[in-house]
């Protein structure tokens, strides 16, 4: 992953005004523990209009679906009952000629209350003016844990420790 991508992908959406958190391992990292990533993994408010803000961000970014859908069709709800339903997918995963070493996965579902989760994000800032919205801590390590991947329990104990030595709950 670049960082000149990901600058350019955050300033899209901050400018079109979506509401997004990033989540995965550059959550990870935002928060102290420093691993290497491949991807960025963002949940988007999934309300159409901020869908729509969204996609048109990461469209004008030369981003595109992996599979044979049409970008838009992430605003469609059904679509999206029907991808994770039927094809158990769990990210919408979208690629760029202009960003090639910087793919973008939006979940396809909230797998938290966007608006509460929003309220208790970190925001930071990648760059100078460029303004980004991270989950928080203890919302990460409920993500890591439910997967049951190796990698992200991994994840999970070293921000467990990480929350402790700043004084939070275990």
């Amino acid at each position: 992953m670049k960082l000149d991508d990901l600058t350019s992908v955050i300033g899209a959406l901050e400018e079109a005004g979506a509401r997004y958190l990033v989540v995965g391992g550059v959550a990870v990292n935002a928060h102290g523990h420093m691993r290497a990533t491949r991807d960025l993994d963002l949940v988007i408010q999934l309300e159409r209009r901020n869908i729509e803000r969204a996609v048109a961000a990461l469209r004008g970014l030369g981003y595109r679906p992996m599979v044979p859908v049409d970008i838009d069709d992430l605003a469609d709800a059904e679509l999206r009952r029907v991808w994770r339903e039927e094809r158990n997918m769990e990210v919408f995963s979208l690629v760029s000629d202009e960003h090639r070493q910087t793919p973008v996965d939006v979940f396809v579902s909230e797998p938290f209350d966007f608006d509460e989760a929003y309220r208790h994000s970190l925001e930071g800032e990648l760059e100078a003016g460029v303004k980004m919205r991270f989950v928080a801590l203890g919302t990460l390590i409920a993500m890591k844990e439910a997967t049951g991947r190796a990698r992200d329990r991994a994840d999970a104990a070293e921000l467990r420790a990480i929350r402790e030595q700043q004084g939070g709950a275990p």
